[in-house]
């Protein structure tokens, strides 16, 4: 389960270069499963970041979160497929029409080629929003109600899943069934402090929850022993994969 565990964790390259991103793929690999680049190193350093990671034999989780019209966001996706990402995500309240754009030109992309198709996610809440947070741009609902309705406006738009807190991850399975991937951020070990993260759990307690995949980024990259804490975290995911078995 150990094996396992280590594909479902995504370290974030929250770094400031590619040298530094570099640095940690060589530390981490085979100690975490996927690299999330995010916008500020990929706004640092483009494509050839992604192309880093997977020249050293890692994944990529490409967290640009994509949000505009339609046309924009659907060739995006294809560029995205283009690069060899593992995972990529548009943001859920784009809507409809640029969700369901995403997919179909994903899905006409491995029609035309033979690329592995990538897990295609919506954002649903940050988590570092609160009701607050949504109450400040005009969203008058509670935070789970939204989760769940972007959730659900996600998969009947054709995604392979989404990004939400490990809170909301029971009410998504029963809404979008088991085959449906939740990639959980806002995961603190207890070694670890939250920071300016809202609705956090425990890698255990996400994984027993149901997310499919987490994102840790501080608890790895702040800790003493860096790789000590990743194998930390995977071994307490493999106990509750190994229990769930």
């Amino acid at each position: 389960m150990l094996v396992e565990a280590r594909k479902r964790l995504i370290f974030a390259l929250d770094v400031e270069s590619g040298a530094s991103a570099e640095e940690w793929v060589r530390r981490l690999r085979g100690k975490v499963g996927i690299f999330k680049i995010g916008k500020q190193l990929f706004t640092r350093c483009g494509p050839d970041v992604v192309r880093m990671v997977l020249d050293q034999g890692g994944e990529v989780f490409l967290d640009l979160k994509f949000h505009d019209i339609p046309n924009t966001v659907a060739k995006a996706a294809i560029e995205a497929c283009r690069l060899g990402v593992r995972i990529f995500n548009v943001h859920a309240l784009g809507g409809r029409a640029m969700m369901e754009g995403a997919a179909r030109a994903v899905n006409e992309y491995l029609v035309a080629g033979d690329g592995v198709p990538p897990v295609l996610l919506g954002v649903t809440i940050l988590t570092s929003s609160s009701e607050q947070t949504l109450r400040e741009v005009g969203i008058d609902r509670p935070v789970e109600e939204m989760v769940l309705r972007l959730a659900r406006l996600a998969k009947d738009s054709g995604l392979n899943g989404v990004v939400a807190s490990p809170h909301e991850v029971g009410l998504i399975r029963q809404a979008c069934g088991r085959d449906f991937a939740i990639v959980t951020p806002g995961v603190r070990p207890s070694f670890a402090e939250t920071n300016d993260q809202q609705r956090i759990m425990t890698p255990g307690e996400a994984i027993a929850a149901g997310s499919d995949y987490l994102v840790v980024g501080r608890p790895i990259a702040a800790a003493t022993d860096p790789v000590g804490a990743a194998q930390r975290i995977a071994e307490e995911m493999a106990a509750v994969l190994e229990r769930g078995r």
